[in-house]
């Protein structure tokens, strides 16, 4: 692994470090962590990260990687890399565009005709409109392609009825990316077509589901008799499945990465917090504790590190994504757990007030199960690995090569 940048690298940091001193503050000790989820995206938050949004893309800083016709800056993965390490830096709104730009701008670039990309691209890149994800149903999570929910052709349109769950933001956006099944008759992969949808067309009704940690950053949505253009369809009939694998991709190579807490936090905890009349880092037990999450945490930074290396060497990383999110997000989840069970008694609360650091890891500890769902869970992560890394038999499949319409949903007939 190489850690420096190239003498290129070096140029383009500091290209975007003056940009962003000139735009924004500093992060200082004690602020408050990225709602990643848009859990607490009031009206107001969501028109500061519109602002914020624009403000990049008219400065050259949105979208990096895209195309330089479609508004990018053509740059390297690593040159975005570098971009989003120091943006973290300072205080800027959430990114309530991660869905958006991360995996809906991908796919219509991938996909998409020019007409799409023009009418679509431009606003997403501004911030002007804002995009969701509609994939997972409740019948179909981790299996996405048993989705259920249907789409059916009448003239120039598609009739689509059904219900999606766990769409994160919808509740914010005008715009989203939607697989449904188109024919029934074919087997379950091949029966799926992809669209793009108006989330204010009549039919569409979004229900916020408030979470455990008192966010609302998920939504159920149930579409009814809704009309979607076929200009709308994004790549062609019954190869819907092939699309979502480009926005699956690119999901979980958003994401892959991100999990973790920032250990330095546990630690200025266990100097803050006291154990029989002392602070709680100068008891052992809490010290082999630490250390423990200190080596898994230089595990996951040294995994990504690794990530970072075959992008700057303009190689293509392998699967220390999916290892990163696997290890990353339950070490991040038994942290919080360690960190409420520091504070004892304050532990057991959310309220801001009673708690140290305003209450940041119980929050943490309530919200991370999430993570560890969205973009693959932790099972489907370790059949990825299992499968596409160690290079073991596949699981059986009993539906393959069986029309959708004929897989059985209920236990067998005696």
């Amino acid at each position: 692994m190489d850690f420096n940048d190239t003498p290129e690298e070096a140029a383009f940091r500091a290209e975007a470090r003056s940009w962003l001193d000139a735009n924004a503050d500093l992060k200082k000790a004690g602020d408050a962590a990225a709602d990643v989820l848009g859990e607490r995206a009031t009206p107001e938050i969501v028109k500061q990260a519109q602002a914020w949004q624009k403000k990049k893309a008219d400065g050259g800083w949105a979208c990096l990687t895209w195309p330089k016709e479609y508004g990018g800056r053509g740059v390297t993965p690593i040159q975005n890399v570098i971009w989003n390490q120091e943006e973290s830096r300072y205080n800027t709104p959430p990114n309530i565009f991660g869905i958006g730009l991360g995996m809906c701008g991908p796919t219509i670039l991938t996909h998409g005709n020019e007409e799409q990309k023009k009418r679509w691209i431009p606003e997403m890149m501004t911030g002007q409109k804002i995009w969701c994800q509609l994939f997972s149903e409740p019948s179909a999570g981790s299996d996405l392609a048993g989705l259920r929910s249907t789409a059916v052709r009448d003239g120039d349109d598609w009739i689509v009825n059904g219900q999606k769950i766990w769409t994160t933001g919808a509740h914010f956006c005008e715009w989203g990316i939607l697989v449904v099944r188109s024919d029934p008759n074919a087997a379950k992969h091949a029966g799926l077509t992809y669209f793009v949808v108006d989330m204010n067309s009549p039919g569409v009704e979004i229900r916020p589901i408030t979470q455990i940690n008192g966010g609302q950053g998920f939504n159920e949505v149930f579409f009814t008799d809704v009309r979607i253009p076929d200009s709308q369809r994004l790549d062609a009939v019954g190869n819907g499945w092939q699309v979502a694998l480009t926005t699956l991709m690119n999901e979980r190579a958003s994401i892959g990465g991100g999990s973790g807490a920032d250990f330095g936090e546990l630690i200025n905890l266990a100097k803050s917090v006291e154990i029989n009349g002392r602070p709680a880092l100068e008891d052992s037990a809490v010290r082999q504790q630490i250390a423990r999450f200190y080596t898994r945490s230089k595990g996951v930074a040294m995994t990504g590190n690794r990530t970072l290396s075959a992008l700057s060497q303009g190689k293509t990383p392998g699967p220390e994504s999916s290892l990163g999110k696997l290890v990353g997000a339950k070490n991040a989840q038994d942290m919080a757990a360690f960190a409420m069970e520091l504070q004892g008694a304050a532990g057991m609360t959310l309220d801001p007030n009673e708690t140290p650091a305003q209450g940041e890891w119980q929050g943490r500890y309530l919200g991370i199960p999430g993570l560890r769902i969205a973009g693959g869970t932790d099972e489907i992560l370790r059949n990825i690995i299992s499968e596409r890394v160690l290079g073991l038999p596949p699981e059986s499949r009993a539906d393959k090569g069986i029309a959708f319409k004929d897989i059985p949903t209920g236990p067998p007939s005696r």
